[in-house]
């Protein structure tokens, strides 16, 4: 009877097995590589509008696992700080140009800022482990800084480093601070309760519909996928392992999906962090918005990073 029972149920079983892979590999691979799109601007292209040729550089770099790294560069002054942006998830690089531009040109700090992994056109590394190996890499982008000289041979960078990053760069931010001791200050938006959250909000988005039984799978897939580099630790726990940083949080109005988990994160700081909410845009809306909205973005960063690194 048994037997039976097994013989009839066997294929039955076997099929949903063999559509549970199937639908878990569809979700992995198209939520672990975004979409991507030529890249809204260039530092050629930028130039060709603005007049003066912007002096920023192509720049490589080895990653911790040898996977290689990718951005463009603007020196500062000689000895001066340095700050890293990181995009989110779906965007790339260049849609923090302008910001990059003019944090440089007011503070004349070095600035750095890569396409993650998985991002931008062509990416030496075509999956993104939502935050997990971003903040890692991070921490190669900050050895990468330490080697540049400056004109006088002497280092380019001095010891303050700050980072910023929205969404998906703001978790890597958070996870590269507490590896580095030498970032003083972090300036983060849209910042998830953790890296669970972007698989959630990728497998929404790419599916089309809220499904909390294809976010588990997501989720149960990204973990088989990584071979155990998953780490979906909480913001707030890396917030905990900080000390004596300078932070400011930013974040949209009520419809903002990271409002939330953005203005909680500042309880787990153990110093004061600085919240602004209800901004008019935030990194992840900058390219659409219209060059007012991103001035009033762009100069509470500026100004947080002018007085928290001198």
């Amino acid at each position: 009877m048994v037997r039976r029972i097994t013989k009839a149920f066997l294929p039955i079983i076997l099929v949903i097995l063999v559509a549970l892979a199937a639908v878990t590999f569809w979700i992995v691979r198209t939520i672990s590589r975004p979409s991507r799109s030529p890249y809204l601007v260039t530092p050629q292209t930028f130039s060709q509008v603005t007049g003066p040729i912007l002096k920023a550089t192509d720049a490589t770099w080895p990653n911790h696992d040898g996977t290689t790294a990718r951005g463009w560069l603007l020196n500062g002054a000689e000895g001066a700080p340095a700050v890293i942006l990181l995009h989110g998830y779906g965007a790339d690089r260049s849609w923090l140009l302008n910001l990059a531009v003019k944090l440089n040109e007011t503070t004349n700090f070095t600035v750095l800022w890569p396409d993650l992994r998985g991002h931008g056109e062509n990416p030496p590394v075509s999956w993104s482990l939502f935050g997990t190996a971003e903040g890692d890499d991070t921490t190669a982008a900050i050895e990468y800084l330490r080697t540049l000289k400056g004109p006088s041979g002497k280092a380019l960078v001095g010891s303050r480093i700050g980072l910023y990053g929205t969404e998906l760069g703001a978790y890597a931010a958070l996870d590269a601070a507490r590896r580095a001791p030498e970032v003083g200050a972090l300036a983060l938006d849209s910042v998830p309760a953790s890296p669970n959250d972007l698989i959630n909000s990728a497998t929404s988005n790419r599916a089309g519909m809220n499904n909390a039984i294809l976010k588990q799978i997501a989720r149960w897939g990204v973990k088989i996928y990584s071979l155990g580099k998953y780490q979906a630790t909480p913001s707030c726990d890396l917030a905990r392992s900080l000390r004596e940083r300078r932070v400011l949080l930013l974040t949209g109005g009520e419809g903002d999906p990271w409002r939330a988990s953005t203005i909680d994160l500042a309880k787990c700081f153990s110093g004061n962090a600085e919240v602004k909410k209800d901004m008019q845009v935030t990194g992840s809306n900058l390219p659409n918005s219209t060059g007012e909205q991103e001035e009033t973005y762009d100069r509470p960063v500026i100004e947080f990073f002018d007085k928290a690194l001198r």
